[in-house]
């Protein structure tokens, strides 16, 4: 579970973690939509890409205290990034709780977030 300290809300239920190379690269290709968690070995700038990727998704890059440093929201099929930020951990979100019932977003940058129980390792 991804838990919003800051906010105190719940943004995922159901996430699985990469660590290592062969599952980080493999990102979200090829899957059905799922959240994804990446543990980098050290904190550095993040590119991306979303071939193979066929739903939008928002990417959140954290540092080592798991605060959330840069949000690239609606990250497009078949497209590009490179973050200006470094992070430790990537989350990718294709099944965010994004917002509440009056719309503001579960999460924005300086927010904090916790990893509870994590559903798998890949």
């Amino acid at each position: 579970m991804l838990y919003n300290k800051a906010k105190q809300k719940i943004i995922s239920t159901e996430e699985i973690m990469a660590t290592g190379f062969l599952s980080q690269a493999r990102g979200l290709m090829f899957r059905r939509k799922q959240n994804l968690i990446i543990i980098l070995p050290q904190e550095q700038k993040v590119s991306l890409h979303m071939f193979f990727v066929f739903y939008p998704i928002d990417v959140l890059i954290l540092d080592e205290q798991k605060k959330i440093v840069e949000i690239k929201r609606n990250f497009r099929p078949f497209t590009f990034w490179t973050s200006p930020q470094k992070g430790k951990y990537v989350v990718e979100l294709a099944l965010p709780r994004a917002y509440d019932s009056t719309y503001n977003s579960a999460y924005n940058i300086g927010d904090t977030l916790e990893f509870r129980g994590i559903l798998q390792k890949h």
